[in-house]
């Protein structure tokens, strides 16, 4: 299916459209958070009734800081509860990062280990397996090479002519 573009005009109009009402939830926002603040305070402050005497007005005093004393064990004891949270937060993101593994690995060093030493380290101790690669070889043994003696032909044919070359032919071959 193909899909219109719109226009600009339209997305213009939309975008405001989006941006008033927007703006009217967060002032509703902001009217319901002024309303429970006041609740919250009606509920928990009572209207102070300032006493006539002077020790009517020391024991409000001594009340208020017993009251104070109380709110700032309480934040005190919420503000450790909170570090202790994010000290263990910490540690387990540590954990996790150990667990999945993102730390480089080392280079490799060489290592000189025979054929034996590595089916060893492979298959354990238990196996004992012996690859002898050059037993498996075939033993040539090495021919000398006659060298060859460069000889005039013509002389040759000539020595080996009639019943005394033949007889030489077979004399020097044996």
């Amino acid at each position: 299916m193909s899909e219109k573009k719109m226009t600009s005009s339209r997305r213009h109009n939309l975008k405001s459209l989006v941006l008033a009402i927007a703006k009217t939830l967060l002032e509703k926002e902001a009217a319901q958070i002024i309303k429970d603040k006041e609740a919250y305070l009606a509920e928990h402050c009572h209207p102070l009734s300032l006493p006539g005497s002077a020790q009517e007005l020391q024991e409000l005093c001594k009340k208020l800081h017993q009251q104070i004393d109380h709110i700032d064990e309480e934040r005190y004891d919420m503000e450790v509860k909170v570090q202790k949270a994010a000290k263990e937060i910490e540690d387990l993101k540590i954990k996790v990062v150990d667990l999945i593994g993102k730390f480089k690995k080392p280079a490799l060093r060489k290592v000189r280990m025979s054929a034996d030493q590595m089916l060893q380290a492979l298959l354990g101790s238990k196996h004992k397996v012996s690859l002898d690669l050059r037993a498996n070889l075939k033993q040539v043994k090495k021919e000398v090479k006659e060298e060859v003696q460069e000889v005039d032909w013509r002389k040759n044919i000539e020595d080996k002519a009639g019943m005394d070359g033949r007889k030489k032919m077979f004399e020097g071959e044996a």
